[in-house]
């Protein structure tokens, strides 16, 4: 058309803005929340936070084991390492229990849930059996297997707990029954309660305590209303206060919270040395291995009281970084829970974080004088190998949700070598070697940078 020009507009160079919704690039602050917020948002987050969490949380569990359980070692007339070797042996297996549950299909979880429901119930009952069941510390808890090896069948229903009332309430939830308060209780209520009697057989209130607050996650996730839980929680409460009231035991654990003095008979002994133990570790410890409490002074100084032995050998530094990774495990956790659409997923996630967050809260509180001496174990941390194995079977389940879910899926199949393909890949460019694959992608880069397209 006459008029017109037919040459292009002038190149101009594009402005460089601010990502919508970031930070302005002189903040520093604000670009530090931008950049942990795109790397919260990757699609393997969740799973990187999960395998190197646990991870960590276990191996350093192994470290203060070893320092924690030395000094009652050798008042045992044992070598010092054997309290360590018995745990590095459980840590072995139970890695290879979650590698294996990592990589198990959900159909096969769910398949699981019933044969594992079924023999954490007959172990527990078999406890009570004259002649088989051990007592240790006042709980009959306990199976000899052997030499010294021995099971507390009560650690493997929670979970059993998680994955038959995950299953339970994803096969009601897809015939759409959980709008009827009957469907929701029955039978994940009763059923619970039964498991919850076996464990109160053999005295044990702290893992009795575990299986109610998995229960309680299961329900919330549920979308039980208000009323219905509050009402399952009362009748929970009033059977956990009448089981502490007609216990001379369970009252003592009460009357010291808060203590800061061991008083009459030494009965808060316990309770006041833990908090002796976190006193006098200051910032950064004592050093590893520089523990005074542990030599006799703190009862179960690498089971239940480890997180103690930890601030006074690693200092405040130490229970900080024990706090964050289980912070950074259980909202990981939730992140699984909140982002897949099964709902099996969904309730296995929330149950499985619900159990960890839960148990190390009471194992932390009880250590800081804020909550009553449960006697339960701090999750991958302390010392023992049947709390130890189904918790990192339990890890493995999360692994396993997180890798599934469609975005870390497709982030895992994109993965290439790094240096180029391997020999002998199908393709124009097998037969070439790493070096001469990644020069051709020089040069090819080289050739779109100079204009060629």
């Amino acid at each position: 058309m006459p008029g017109s020009s037919t040459r292009r507009p002038p190149v101009q160079r594009a402005v460089k803005r601010p990502v919508a919704g970031g930070p302005l690039p002189d903040n520093p602050v604000l670009r530090l929340h931008q950049r942990a917020r795109r790397a919260w948002d990757r699609p393997l987050t969740a799973y990187y936070l999960i395998l190197g969490g646990s991870l960590l949380i276990t191996v350093l569990g192994l470290v203060m084991v070893y320092s924690a359980s030395q000094i009652t070692a050798l008042q045992m007339s044992l070598p010092g390492s054997y309290f360590f070797r018995k745990q590095l042996v459980a840590a072995a297996i139970g890695g290879g229990l979650m590698f294996l549950a990592s990589r198990m299909p959900v159909k096969l979880h769910r398949a699981l849930a019933y044969p594992i429901l079924a023999g954490a119930v007959f172990l527990m009952a078999l406890v009570q059996v004259p002649g088989i069941g051990m007592s240790v510390n006042g709980n009959q808890n306990w199976i000899a297997v052997g030499g010294s090896f021995q099971i507390q069948p009560s650690e493997f229903g929670k979970l059993a707990l998680v994955l038959w009332g995950a299953d339970l309430l994803a096969r009601k939830q897809d015939r759409k029954l959980l709008t009827q308060w009957k469907h929701m209780l029955v039978p994940l209520v009763p059923a619970s309660f039964m498991l919850l009697g076996l464990i109160m057989l053999g005295g044990d209130m702290g893992t009795a305590i575990i299986l109610t607050a998995i229960l309680f996650g299961l329900l919330w996730l549920a979308g039980a209303p208000t009323r219905l839980f509050a009402g399952v929680l009362a009748v929970a409460g009033l059977l956990g206060a009448a089981l502490i009231t007609t216990s001379e035991n369970r009252m003592a654990r009460l009357a010291c919270l808060g203590a800061t003095d061991p008083g009459p008979g030494d009965v808060c002994w316990q309770a006041v040395h833990g908090i002796y133990a976190l006193a006098s570790g200051g910032l950064f410890g004592s050093g590893l291995g520089a523990s005074v409490e542990k030599w006799g002074q703190l009862p179960e100084a690498h089971t239940d009281f480890i997180f103690a032995i930890t601030g006074e050998e690693l200092g405040l530094a130490g229970t900080l970084s024990v706090l964050a990774l289980f912070a950074a495990l259980g909202y990981a956790g939730i992140r699984v829970a909140g982002r897949t659409e099964d709902p099996f997923v969904r309730y296995a996630a929330g149950g499985v974080t619900t159990w960890i967050t839960a148990q190390a809260v009471i194992n932390i509180g009880a250590v800081l004088g804020l909550l009553p001496i449960a006697g339960v174990p701090l999750p991958l941390f302390s010392y023992g190998g049947s709390a130890l194995l189904p918790t990192m079977f339990a890890i493995g389940l999360l692994i396993a949700f997180a890798r599934d879910e469609p975005a870390a899926r497709a982030a895992l199949a994109m993965r290439q070598p790094r240096f180029g393909r391997k020999r002998g890949a199908g393709g124009p460019a097998a037969g070439r070697s790493p070096r001469s694959w990644n020069t051709m992608r020089r040069r090819a880069s080289a050739a779109r940078s100079s204009g060629e397209r």
